[in-house]
């Protein structure tokens, strides 16, 4: 026989998944099922661990434990950049994502903080700069329908964006094409991009920003923005909670060797 807490977070877990408790709504209170008899504290506790260890909930401090969206938002590889979304209208990147995966985007969904920095040592690498120059930091906290799904913090030259949008920091996009669009009218075209992924533990800071449920990786991703010269206009680390995005990557399959004319 299943112990009590076992067949508790099974009980709950159909009620997820037929959709009882919607995506995003908050599970009663352990106070509640224990006062409506379906178990003692630690036997409602356990049930919620379980739950949140299969992936059905996130349980964080002050927000108590809440169903997990059941569909990751879909993460585009190359279309997300294609400049027809932001040189030629007001769609910006993450927004794409949001139109690939069906859902919409609010106001208040972006939010940012814009300050000029020592530039921290992978930061001034990538952007070719001395050890002690200073740079913008535009810190981006992403959310969907209130809950935090990813942070992302673009480093510029200030030359390139001093008195831009860029460095206003009202929520929102910097204006109508986002920051790609903004460096394409100051004369820094996007020509090509280099991204780089990794899966890490995230540090407790990240876990109280995301609202992220213990043992719940991040994937970390640094974008570096080049002009048709090769100049470095922008550099990016991105902070995703692994379970709330889906990467997806569509891109023509290279053939050097017929490049080079050597396929006979």
């Amino acid at each position: 026989m299943a112990p009590k807490w076992r067949e508790l977070a099974e009980k709950l877990a159909d009620k997820i998944r037929n959709g009882d408790y919607a995506p995003g709504q908050q599970l009663p209170h352990i106070r509640d099922l224990v006062a409506a008899g379906e178990g003692s504290k630690s036997t409602v506790h356990a049930a919620y661990k379980a739950l949140e260890s299969e992936g059905l909930v996130t349980s964080s401090r002050g927000h108590g434990t809440i169903v997990r969206p059941l569909v990751p938002l879909k993460r585009l590889g190359i279309e997300r950049y294609d400049k027809a979304k932001w040189r030629d209208s007001d769609e910006v990147a993450f927004i794409a994502d949001r139109v690939a995966s069906g859902r919409a985007y609010r106001r208040g969904d972006q939010t940012q903080s814009v300050d000029r920095v020592q530039a921290p040592p992978s930061v001034a690498a990538a952007l070719g700069l001395s050890a002690d120059a200073e740079v913008y930091a535009r810190a981006r906290l992403v959310k969907e329908d209130g809950h935090p799904t990813h942070t992302l913090t673009s480093y510029y030259r200030p030359e390139h964006v001093e008195g831009t949008l860029i460095v206003d920091p009202t929520p929102g996009p910097a204006g109508r094409g986002g920051g790609f669009r903004v460096l394409y009218d100051a004369g820094y075209e996007i020509d090509h991009m280099r991204e780089e992924l990794f899966a890490r533990v995230p540090t407790s800071e990240e876990m109280k920003l995301l609202l992220l449920p213990s043992g719940e990786p991040v994937v970390e991703l640094h974008r570096t923005s080049f002009t048709s010269d090769g100049a470095v206009v922008e550099f990016a680390i991105g902070v995703h909670a692994a379970s709330r995005f889906r990467w997806a990557y569509d891109f023509k399959v290279p053939d050097s060797a017929q490049d080079r004319g050597e396929v006979s």
